[in-house]
């Protein structure tokens, strides 16, 4: 081998907003914050606040791998620690305030974290869960009050007496950086432990073009929060591009969102799709219209198709993503591309629309049968999903095994589709595809036509036990406030666009459960509903 005579200097996270506080250092980051005023900043101030972060936590004892936990909303301290603690070599826990409090336990347990800092309307949560907490050691407020309610310090407190620089180390780019959990839905949740490599590289795919494509020019409002898979990846694509940041805090109602759209100018901005559908009823209701917002990328769960069209004829493109905390989480942006552009604006949207993206660089994807053989990549043949890369999970954090077969693939779990130009399509989930009598049904599918019913707010399909086809669909629909939508509307609605034997057995009309994570929670589905085909008169004739 002969040696590249490059220098070999490790990928950190730090140098991120480094960069950023050098090349954009006036460039604003705006933050709402929990029952404070308005912060308004930039990059040169936050890297200064980064350091004094930095020394902070440094004096509270805690040495290199040590980990820390935050339960906390998309604001600037957040943002902050973000880069103040893997920049001493600490790993950040992004602990998820929506998990059952059995599950946000175990997570904070599981990491072993010395330090948890939290919104102030966070304590609640903390006071329930205190005395179960095994490792934590000091708890802080992120406030700019000295101390909270008496008993917790505050952040701005903390850091005040510390300078301003910090002489940052070299750290091992293989290093752990952040520790994000899956949401449990099935046993406990795991842990992807994200290393200062995987990052960097990971923002360094995000922001390009074919993927969410940022400038200077933009204005980033991150809805998906930052404790969910560090928000897809945006605080490192955005600084790297030197973005105007909006932080909504805990603020993700239609209206709170448009008056942060209107005052600061947002662009962009991304969340999964309950969060839109939120948003479009509010403006549709007042009347108002989504200004300089320009483009939404929408995860979690496929886009309904009415939202895009929806976005489309008020002038914001809609573009899809898939991905999971074991990807960093992202896979695949729904972007487009001249040979797709050339069979015409109709034909591009209803790409984009009804895939969940294209491969970008660095993610390596393939679909394969029951066997592991290779499927063709036509947009027709259906198989798992496996994927490998450099932000990918190796393994879980705690665990001995691999979760990758002998070759290095990823098994993501999901079932799909990938057609001739890259672009890959989630047909289901393996645990969520609807096996009735050897035919499968894609309640993902099923979910979207039902989502296009006039007054549909939600639909959620499950399969659950039937006596005679193994499975059955069941569909629950959660209504627009003041809708009439009926089972016989429903029905006639779904009957103009699937086969007869797609229909779903029973239609419930209640409010549809979601994750932690904003996913719709099949699981809670099928144990609240599991014997609602038992009985013989339920039986399809």
């Amino acid at each position: 081998m002969l040696p590249g005579l490059m220098q070999d200097r490790p990928l950190s996270i730090i140098d991120i907003l480094r960069f950023a506080a050098s090349a954009h250092a006036t460039q604003e980051i705006i933050s709402k914050n929990v029952d404070e005023p308005m912060w308004r900043s930039n990059y040169a101030a936050s890297f200064k606040r980064s350091a004094q972060a930095a020394h902070m936590l440094q004096s509270l004892g805690l040495k290199t791998g040590d980990r820390i936990s935050t339960l906390a909303w998309n604001n600037h301290r957040h943002f902050e620690l973000f880069f103040a603690a893997p920049g001493i070599g600490l790993v950040l826990h992004t602990a998820n305030p929506r998990l059952p409090d059995d599950h946000l336990v175990y997570t904070i347990n599981h990491a072993g974290s010395r330090v948890l800092l939290l919104d102030r309307n966070m304590i609640e949560i903390y006071n329930r869960i205190a005395d179960r907490l095994e490792t934590v050691e000091k708890v802080i407020t992120l406030t700019d009050t000295a101390r909270t309610e008496g008993l917790y310090d505050g952040y701005e407190a903390l850091i005040a007496p510390f300078p301003e620089a910090f002489d940052w180390p070299m750290l091992d780019e293989n290093a752990g950086a952040f520790l994000c959990y899956t949401s449990g839905t099935t046993g406990d949740p795991k842990g992807v432990l994200y290393s200062h490599r995987s990052v960097v590289l990971h923002g360094f795919a995000a922001a390009l073009d074919g993927a969410l494509g940022f400038s200077a020019f933009d204005v980033v409002m991150p809805c998906q929060s930052l404790y969910h898979a560090t928000a897809w990846g945006l605080p490192f694509a955005g600084c790297m591009a030197g973005v105007k940041f909006v932080f909504p805090c805990d603020k993700f109602d239609g209206a709170s969102l448009q008056e942060l759209i209107a005052a600061e100018g947002v662009t962009f901005s991304g969340g999964v799709p309950t969060i839109w559908t939120m948003y479009l009823d509010y403006i549709e209701r007042t009347g108002q219209n989504p200004g300089s917002l320009k483009r939404v990328i929408i995860g979690g769960s496929a886009v309904p198709r009415e939202m895009a069209v929806d976005f489309d004829r008020r002038g914001v493109s809609v573009q899809q993503i898939w991905g999971m905390t074991e990807t960093s989480p992202l896979g695949v942006v729904a972007t487009s591309t001249p040979a797709l552009a050339e069979r015409g604006r109709e034909a591009e949207l209803d790409h984009i629309w009804t895939r969940q993206g294209r491969m970008m660089f660095g993610m390596e994807m393939k679909i394969v049968d029951d066997d592991g053989n290779p499927l063709p990549h036509d947009g027709e043949a259906s198989g798992a999903l496996l994927v490998r890369g450099p932000w990918v999970l190796e393994r879980y954090y705690r665990s001995d095994e691999s979760a990758l077969d002998a070759d290095g693939w990823f098994d993501t779990g999901d079932i799909s589709t990938i057609d001739e130009l890259g672009f890959m399509r989630i047909t289901d989930r393996k645990k969520d595809v609807i096996k009735s009598g050897g035919e499968w049904i894609s309640s993902i599918d099923l979910e979207n036509i039902a989502a296009g019913c006039p007054g549909v707010r939600i639909a959620a399909v499950v399969g659950i036990f039937h006596p005679k086809w193994e499975e059955r669909p069941i569909m629950l629909i959660e209504c627009h406030a003041g809708s009439e939508v009926s089972d016989e509307i429903v029905r006639s609605y779904l009957e103009q666009h699937v086969p007869k034997w797609w229909m779903p057995d029973r239609i419930f009309f209640e409010d549809v459960p979601m994750t932690a994570t904003g996913k719709i929670d099949k699981k809670s589905i099928r144990v609240r509903h599991k014997d609602a085909l038992w009985k013989k008169e339920d039986v399809s004739q």
